[in-house]
């Protein structure tokens, strides 16, 4: 289903590129600006096994986006610079964002070289647990379990599922369904107990992944005094804020931020929702970022910024650089704004 999915964007992408359809409907669809969305930044891995290549991108083809973007005459600026641009309405020139979740070490060591070539500013979204080494990224976790496995066990509906994982496409189906699973049950202390205990029985160590994959405190304060570089609040746990009470959410938000501005000693004023789509962050969310004081607050709905969204500032929808689709032609029409406006109905503003 999810190849389907991925074929059906990708068709859809080529048509309006083909079509030329993205040129025409540019000016009325790029909206004011546009926050990009990253995680990863890394060189090309050969596994053929990668169903999280959604989450990472070439250093070669952030070199190609920068230079799309530089080439549309567009400003690139940092979140408190788009804050400002919004707040006081100040439209003059387009602006685009780069935002990066979860504080990757490849942000810094494959990623910031090439913003610096570019002179580009662009936040990054810290868990706190991961700078600490002691969050729990699951869904790097299950993509280990399953490469390695040749049968997955899991309980759905009160019945033993047995997953085959023997080959490629059936480690994918097997990711994919085990994925989907963990993404139902009720909370993140059920998804943490289920991905541990998978990891238990295939020799993974889940507790180590987050020192080997994202910046400690120590890294992160050296990387922050990077002019360039923006740190912004991602939860302590990277819960879905959606599941937890309204305390646990607001505790999150706020420790936070705590910690960020504790380790690092600079104002943490933006936020992102963790999973950050409408069964993770809706009106409930978006309220308590704007009661937390957050200048800005920005989910993964697709959609670029309108002057509309100034009134929904702890609500914003960004441009996914999804790894599936790094290919120059799909730029053009991602930034055109045709794609995500077909997405939305060609609403402007989804804040709900």
């Amino acid at each position: 289903m999810k190849q389907l999915r991925h074929n059906v964007i990708r068709a859809g992408l080529d048509a309006l590129y083909f079509t030329g359809a993205h040129h025409v409907l540019r000016p009325i669809l790029a909206g004011v600006g546009t926050i990009f969305m990253l995680h990863h930044v890394r060189p090309a891995r050969d596994n053929m096994f990668q169903p999280n290549r959604h989450l990472e991108i070439t250093p070669d083809f952030l070199r190609e986006v920068l230079a799309h973007v530089r080439a549309l005459d567009v400003d690139i600026v940092s979140m408190d610079e788009a804050h400002r641009r919004m707040v006081e309405r100040d439209f003059a020139r387009r602006f685009a964002c780069f935002t990066f979740d979860d504080g990757y070490r490849n942000n810094r060591d494959h990623a910031l070289p090439v913003m610096r070539d570019h002179n580009a500013p662009f936040t990054v979204y810290v868990a706190s647990d991961f700078a600490e080494g002691t969050g729990r990224l699951w869904w790097e976790a299950l993509e280990r379990v399953v490469a390695r496995a040749e049968i997955i066990e899991i309980v759905r509906g009160g019945a033993v599922l047995r997953l085959d994982a023997h080959d490629h496409a059936a480690k994918q189906d097997a990711f994919n369904q085990t994925h989907d699973w963990l993404r139902s049950l009720g909370s993140d202390a059920e998804v943490q107990r289920e991905v541990s205990a998978l990891c238990a029985r295939h020799g993974v160590d889940d507790s180590a992944i987050a020192r080997e994959l994202c910046m400690s405190w120590d890294e992160l304060k050296t990387f922050s005094a990077d002019p360039l570089v923006g740190i912004g609040a991602h939860t302590v746990s990277h819960c879905n804020l959606a599941r937890e009470t309204e305390a646990g959410a607001l505790r999150e938000m706020r420790e936070s931020r705590a910690r960020i501005e504790d380790h690092l000693q600079k104002p943490a004023r933006h936020f992102a929702y963790p999973y950050g789509d409408k069964a993770a962050a809706a009106a409930r969310e978006f309220a308590m970022a704007k009661e937390l004081g957050f200048a800005t607050a920005v989910t993964t709905r697709p959609g670029m910024i309108f002057a509309e969204n100034a009134g929904h500032l702890t609500a914003l929808p960004r441009i996914s650089l999804n790894g599936n689709y790094q290919t120059t032609r799909f730029l053009s029409v991602l930034t055109s704004g045709a794609a995500t406006a077909i997405w939305n109905g060609f609403r402007r503003v989804d804040a709900a």
